[in-house]
């Protein structure tokens, strides 16, 4: 006796099948050009939220949605058209906006804002803000006062300590720019904001310390020692260079205790919260101002040799070790801020806790793949490829469901469409239910411990 195995028809998903997909109304109006009275008279249908705290919600058949965007625009060439002069409006509006908003910015800082502070404004203010701005300042005076001392003495040192302090000043104000600019608001150009702008600002530094400050010191410690110099009277230089240690430390002190501040908030320690570049606004106010005090100490050496010895090629070394101080300073920032901008993994521990944090719940069966990218400022991309039980996802949905009435429904099935018809509706619900777990552990993975992954 031969037996005859049922088997569905095998069904082709071609464009019949994907015409039937669903499209909420407002990616019907936006996509299709379409008012929200066109759609009153188009089939609707409720789909149940994969949410427990969410409501069902209405959706359309792209297919009628297409069909009534060619009733109302007579033909896809006149509707392609609608959407391009929609989409040229948008961005004439979004200039016209950023016009005007800089003109109110012009006319408020003409007329006085009573406003209070921004966003923006606040960072500048504390933390990382407040160490850059006393830095601007303190190195802004003394680069006056040292140019002074360089034009009345001729010390090479004191030529370098000048052009030290003035690179100083300008890369702490790049980074002011950078920390205002990494306040803006995320755009759709840039759906992770501009964080990243700290480290830009912290990469030019370092490469404008190596330029403006290592490379004049060393070109002029190079040509004081081809050419000589006889130097003057070096009491001001000296009084100069004492105001700028004080100064100079008390700046450093500010970025210290800010970054001991920070990493105990972080659980590292002081060295590894600066190797991994956690803060580089701040870091770069450290390393400079450490490179001041060594520099100062160092050029105040270099003349005072050269006063007890009378030889000026004592002056000239001095410059040139400025000059190699600074270069040490900005290849460390270089590459510190490089790394980051590539995008590095997290410390293994972190790393390791998420994962046993996945691993642990019954819904998953096995991951693979784990990346977790340090994207800068405590922010966290986490990536992993998750293997999920389907008997556990099935089982979360049968534990909603009246099993009695679930019987029931399996009880009257009694031919293959009615079988496939049942499959098709209880798939789906499971698929919902699945999404609903991922959202879970997404939402786990950022609890207090973990507030920092994206």
């Amino acid at each position: 006796m031969t037996s005859i195995k049922a088997v569905l028809k095998k069904r082709e998903y071609g464009p019949k099948y994907t015409q039937n997909n669903f499209i909420t109304g407002v990616r019907a109006i936006n996509e299709f050009c379409l008012k929200s009275s066109d759609l009153e008279q188009l089939r609707k249908i409720r789909r149940r939220s994969p949410h427990d705290d969410t409501e069902a919600f209405t959706v359309f058949l792209r297919s009628d949605v297409e069909a009534k965007s060619l009733e109302v625009w007579g033909s896809p060439e006149a509707l392609a058209r609608e959407r391009k002069r929609r989409k040229e409006a948008e961005i004439e509006y979004r200039e016209n906006l950023f016009r005007n908003q800089k003109l109110l910015k012009e006319y408020k800082d003409f007329l006085g804002d009573t406003k209070p502070r921004s966003s923006t404004a606040g960072m500048l203010l504390k933390g990382p803000g407040k160490v850059v701005m006393v830095a601007i300042c303190i190195n802004g005076l003394n680069f006056f006062f040292k140019l002074l001392a360089w034009v009345y003495t001729g010390s090479a040192s004191m030529f370098s300590e000048a052009i030290h302090s003035l690179a100083d000043t300008c890369n702490q104000a790049l980074l002011a720019l950078g920390i205002s600019q990494s306040a803006r608001t995320p755009d759709p150009s840039h759906p992770y904001g501009f964080t990243n702008m700290r480290y830009i600002a912290s990469l030019i530094s370092g490469v404008g310390i190596f330029m403006m400050g290592a490379g004049l010191s060393w070109y002029h410690g190079i040509i004081g020692l081809l050419h000589p110099q006889p130097m003057e009277s070096l009491l001001w230089a000296y009084c100069i260079l004492a105001g700028s240690l004080v100064s100079e430390g008390a700046t450093l002190l500010v970025a210290i205790n800010e970054i001991r501040r920070s990493s105990r908030a972080k659980g590292l320690s002081f060295y590894q919260y600066v190797r991994l570049s956690r803060d580089p606004s701040t870091n770069v106010v450290l390393l400079e101002d450490a490179a001041a005090v060594l520099g100062v100490t160092l050029a105040a050496t270099c003349m005072g040799l050269t006063s007890l010895t009378g030889n000026p090629y004592y002056d000239s070394l001095g410059s040139l070790g400025v000059g190699t101080l600074l270069g040490a300073v900005s290849a460390f920032l270089i590459y510190t801020n490089t790394e980051a901008l590539l995008g590095r993994s997290i410390n293994p521990e972190q790393l390791q806790r998420l994962t046993e944090l996945l691993e642990s719940d019954p819904v998953v069966r096995a991951i693979h793949d784990v990346k977790a990218t340090d994207m800068g400022l405590s922010k966290v991309r986490f990536k992993a490829e998750v293997d999920f039980d389907g008997r556990v996802v099935t089982r979360s949905y049968l534990e909603k469901q009246d099993i009695e009435q679930l019987l029931q429904e399996i009880q009257q099935v009694k031919t293959l469409e009615e079988l496939e018809a049942f499959m098709l509706k209880h798939g789906e619900n499971i698929i919902d239910t699945l999404g609903a777990e991922v959202d879970r552990l997404e939402k786990e993975l950022k609890v207090p411990s973990n507030p920092d992954i994206l």
